[in-house]
């Protein structure tokens, strides 16, 4: 590993949870000596990388950070990140792939492509999806805030007879989720619809939004469901990674587990 890689490796010990470290924590998560940590760390700091609390001593994320962030979002919008993964997700499953953004409590529409593969498929023209009603919220609640799921509860409308109305349903939905991985919403927002979805991440390390593959419910089988679900995992790392973040470890063991569940042969009779 290259001196300019080693010192960029430790911004990646700073996160939400842990905004700012000492020189002896990051020492210590780098497993370096405390010279080697020091002039690393003066490397960025000299770069406006990172910066350090005039009262704690400790760094943190620096200025020239924003600056970064600000170019890319202006040169790679989330959009174009989510445009380039869309219709490959939709032709590897032959079903309809939709990707969302989480505006405050509110997930908004970013792009849909639908597959060519059957004359029926699902059309997604709504602009907003319903976080208790759709895959894509189920995927947002299940590893998003609790304030996301208090701001769901205040507003259940029914869509469907299979649409959760109340907070015990919707709680079974979303342990659901922690345990798979996967959102799933039954014909929970429109009759005949059956969507597997996942949540997004961006640079922050926290849910952003939403990726979602829309399936005439007829059609869902077991092997399709597996199918959709190895797809999404591949083009929400993708999506994630366009967007400045990453997939959390413990997601992506999820992931692993649910997918090696769905290969595991049935029991004999």
């Amino acid at each position: 590993m290259s001196v300019i890689a080693k010192a960029m490796e430790l911004l990646s010990f700073f996160s939400v949870d842990r905004p700012e470290l000492g020189l002896s924590e990051i020492r210590a998560m780098a497993k370096r000596d405390k010279a080697t940590t020091y002039r690393h760390l003066e490397a960025l700091e000299d770069a406006g990388l990172l910066e350090q609390n005039p009262v704690t001593k400790a760094y943190r994320i620096g200025p020239a950070v924003l600056r970064l962030a600000h170019l890319r979002e202006t040169a790679t919008p989330r959009k174009s990140g989510v445009l380039a993964v869309l219709p490959g997700l939709a032709d590897r499953t032959g079903e309809t792939a939709h990707a969302s953004i989480l505006e405050g409590a509110q997930l908004r529409k970013l792009a849909a492509n639908e597959s060519s593969r059957h004359s029926t498929r699902v059309v997604m023209d709504d602009e907003t999806y319903p976080l208790h009603a759709t895959a894509s919220g189920a995927a947002v609640l299940g590893f998003g805030g609790a304030e996301l799921f208090n701001s769901a509860v205040r507003d259940m409308a029914a869509f469907t007879e299979f649409t959760p109305t109340n907070a015990k349903a919707l709680e079974q939905i979303v342990a659901a989720t922690r345990v798979s991985g996967f959102g799933v919403s039954a014909q929970g927002f429109e009759r005949g619809v059956y969507g597997i979805a996942v949540p997004l991440f961006d640079q922050s390390g926290q849910v952003a939004g939403a990726l979602s593959v829309a399936s005439v419910a007829s059609r869902m089988t077991p092997a399709l469901e597996k199918t959709i679900q190895t797809e999404l995992t591949s083009a929400a790392r993708a999506i994630t990674k366009s967007w400045g973040g990453s997939i959390p470890d413990a997601l992506e063991t999820l992931w692993a587990s649910t997918l090696a569940r769905a290969t595991e042969p049935e029991p004999a009779e």
